[in-house]
C-alpha cells in the first residue's frame, strides 16, 4: 500500500504536466497522455498484470476527463435531509454547493478524486 500511495502521488502531480492538467477535461488525448504517464511509476515499482493495467490507466483517463468525482462528491448531498438538498445546477462545478468556498471545494473535489484512484488502483492491484 505505502508505494501504491507514493507511485499514485508522483504520477498524477510531479509528472502531470500544465497542459495535461489544463485540457484532460476538454480532450481525450491530454486526458490518454496523463493516464499512460500517470502509470509509468507503478509499471518501474510495482509491475501490475496486464489486466491491473488496462483497468488502471482506462478509469484513470476516464475519471479524469469527466471529472467523474465532482458526481460522487455530489452524492453526498442524499445523506442529509431532504430539505437540504441542493440542486445539480448550483454544485455542477465541483460537486459542492456554489456557497462552499471555492479554495474548499476545489479541494474537497480533488480528495474525493485520489479517493477513487486510490480505491480501485487497490482493487485492481489485489484482485487483477
Amino acid at each position: 500500500m505505502p508505494l501504491q500511495l507514493l507511485c499514485h502521488l508522483f504520477g498524477d502531480y510531479v509528472l502531470q504536466s500544465s497542459w495535461m492538467a489544463n485540457n484532460k477535461t476538454k480532450r481525450w488525448l491530454p486526458a490518454i497522455v496523463h493516464a499512460c504517464v500517470y502509470f509509468l511509476p507503478f509499471l518501474l515499482v510495482i509491475h501490475p498484470s496486464l489486466s491491473a493495467t488496462m483497468v488502471m490507466v482506462g478509469t484513470h483517463a476516464v475519471i479524469d476527463r469527466f471529472r467523474l468525482s465532482r458526481y460522487v462528491a455530489y452524492a453526498d448531498h442524499f445523506l442529509a435531509p431532504p430539505s437540504e438538498w441542493k440542486s445539480w445546477a448550483d454544485c455542477s462545478g465541483t460537486g459542492y454547493h456554489k456557497d462552499t468556498p471555492p479554495f474548499l471545494a476545489v479541494w474537497l473535489m480533488i480528495i474525493v478524486d485520489n479517493t477513487m484512484h486510490l480505491t480501485i488502483n487497490a482493487l485492481a492491484l489485489a484482485y487483477l
